[in-house]
């Protein structure tokens, strides 16, 4: 069993569902320290965070990464325990395996590595680990970069596991992410009989045009490296249960997926014009989960293709597809931020698995970029 599966094994191992982290940051940290890393718990909350780092010069590359799992769901459902982690038919199983604790255990035993051949290398690494991304993500990352700036500490590349691979280990990069902006929408209309309309106000009937309107919206036509923006209606809630009451309120959440080309003040004013035309009072709340962000190719992009072109023969493909994830808190510092990791073909399943030879292939991978990023002429 190589280091990186044996690490990969013990995170698997320890049950921490969001924001529970069960000593895997400690864990971590105690191998960080062993090898000349000044190692900085920052805690928020109930929520675990570290900062580890080697070296006070430029550049800075941060490992960055998260230790929470979501919850595994009915046992039942597992083709065994999702926090034994087991290897089957040369895939280890388990909640976490490949998001994202396959990733952590490959830029751990990297970083090990290239420090054990490298021991006076030219600038600095760091690790930033939370317990708080797959949760609500405010004391997590986003405060640990919030404190570095409050003293001046920055990143200039930022290197995420997350899983970012489709078919192939490395055949898909993540160089940036859509911003986030989810809607929170209450109709009101007036309660009544069904058999009585004219004494109601069925708000569904009200707004069902400005729905479908906001449904038909074209906001954008994306651009090089985004895909237009989408709007998705995720909850419709209305009605008392009764099949004889017309409702008196309707509660509808949307989100927005959006490219660079918009920004979420535009947004609201747009999808306030649309509401405003209709004949029914509304109330109407924000949350926005993060900004887009793109890294356009530069010296972390190069690395990467390289670094992959070497140890898996293929040539990466650039993505900005997907859900959030917390590079959206750390590109808005200034830094190249770059996704990388194994297969997300089984992430938040039933039986998630990654492919024993991708984490160690990924700890090749992390390693000739840390080589490419700090070493001259690597």
């Amino acid at each position: 069993m190589s280091p990186t599966l044996e690490l990969a094994c013990e995170l698997v191992r320890r049950p921490s569902v969001t924001p529970e982290d069960q000593g895997c940051q400690e864990l971590i940290a105690e191998r960080r320290a062993a090898i000349g890393f000044t190692v900085e718990p920052m805690p928020f909350g109930e929520v675990t965070n570290l900062w580890a780092r080697r070296g006070s010069e430029g550049p800075l590359l941060c490992l960055a990464g998260h230790t929470d799992v979501v919850p595994a769901g009915p046992l039942d459902l597992w083709d065994s325990d999702p926090f034994d982690p087991v290897i089957r038919d040369g895939m280890l199983h388990g909640r976490g395996a490949a998001d994202m604790k396959g990733s952590v255990a490959a830029m751990v035993t990297a970083v090990e590595s290239f420090v054990a051949a490298h021991p006076d290398h030219p600038g600095s690494l760091a690790f930033l680990l939370t317990s708080d991304e797959e949760g609500p993500a405010v004391n997590g990352t986003a405060k640990v970069i919030e404190r570095l700036q409050q003293r001046g500490e920055h990143i200039d590349y930022a290197l995420v596991g997350e899983p970012s691979s489709r078919e192939q280990l490395g055949d898909s990069i993540k160089n940036g992410r859509r911003g986030s902006l989810s809607g929170f929408l209450t109709i009101h209309g007036k309660q009544g009989h069904v058999a009585y309309p004219h004494l109601a106000k069925n708000p569904f009937h009200a707004a069902a045009d400005a729905l479908a309107a906001l449904c038909a919206v074209v906001w954008d036509q994306g651009n090089a490296y985004f895909p237009p923006t989408s709007f998705q209606i995720a909850n419709l809630n209305m009605g008392t249960g009764a099949e004889n009451v017309i409702p008196g309120q309707l509660e509808a959440q949307f989100n927005l997926r959006f490219s660079t080309e918009l920004d979420p003040e535009t947004i609201k004013r747009r999808v306030r014009a649309i509401l405003d035309q209709g004949d029914f009072d509304y109330e109407l709340s924000w949350r926005l989960s993060g900004y887009p962000f793109l890294t356009t190719p530069g010296e972390l992009v190069d690395a990467a293709r390289s670094a992959i072109r070497e140890v898996c023969g293929i040539e990466t493909e650039l993505s900005t597809s997907g859900g959030t994830s917390d590079g959206r808190f750390i590109a808005p510092t200034g830094a190249q931020v770059l996704e990388l990791g194994p297969l997300n073909a089984t992430i938040h399943q039933v039986d998630e698995c990654v492919a024993v030879a991708d984490l160690d292939q990924l700890h090749r991978i992390y390693g000739r970029m840390i080589e490419r990023l700090l070493l001259p002429a690597a």
